[in-house]
């Protein structure tokens, strides 16, 4: 009986010690298989894709900025034109 708490102390032990050992650390670096001359290009590419993106946006809201202020014009003629011919 004693053999047997004796063994399951120990593996106690053996499970506590396994238990804490720190995990493997990961790699941060990029993928090795990728050469740093091909990261670059993507990122570079990227990087455009962003601008022309940017550039998008703005000339949409510029457009849309103009359309409402056309449509507004529009209402504003069309109101004061009837009472014109009045």
């Amino acid at each position: 009986m004693k053999k047997i708490v004796a063994t399951l102390i120990a593996g106690l032990f053996a499970t506590a010690a396994f238990a804490q050992t720190p995990a493997p650390a990961q790699t941060t670096t990029p993928d090795s298989a990728t050469p740093p001359a091909v990261a670059k290009a993507e990122a570079t590419h990227e990087k455009q894709e962003a601008k022309k993106t940017t550039k998008h946006v703005k000339k949409a809201k510029h457009a849309k900025k103009a359309a409402t202020k056309e449509a507004a014009k529009d209402a504003a003629a069309d109101t004061t034109a009837p009472a014109a011919t009045k």
